[in-house]
């Protein structure tokens, strides 16, 4: 019974700093929300164009892979800012390297709805 109570805590714990991370991302990072914005469009577009559960799953995932990199990104250049806010080749490449890994999740999230629009 210790066993559940202890994970418990620790996956109620998760949930929370899960949470704080969210919404401190949210009020910082307008590129969040405008993902989010085209994703509840996206998600919502899958309603009214004919497609199979499947479809609708992978456009659906291709979307939130745009958002786990958002905040993957965010969290680069915070910790980069954190450090130091001089210029530094090594922090320039830290954040080319995390707003890259946002464009190509949406490179993929696009491919994916031409796929289904094509066949």
């Amino acid at each position: 019974m210790e066993w559940l109570r202890v994970h418990a805590a620790r996956f109620r714990n998760n949930c929370i700093w899960s949470l704080a991370g969210w919404c401190a991302s949210w009020k910082s990072e307008a590129t969040l929300r405008q993902w989010t914005l085209v994703n509840l469009i996206s998600f919502a577009f899958t309603w009214v164009v004919p497609m199979s559960t499947a479809e609708r799953a992978l456009i659906f995932a291709s979307g939130m892979m745009i958002l786990v990199a958002e905040l993957l990104n965010t969290a680069v250049e915070e910790a980069v800012n954190r450090i130091s806010t001089a210029r530094h080749p090594l922090a320039e490449k830290a954040k080319d390297a995390g707003s890259a890994a946002v464009a190509v999740a949406a490179i993929t999230a696009g491919g994916v709805w031409l796929l289904v629009l094509l066949g």
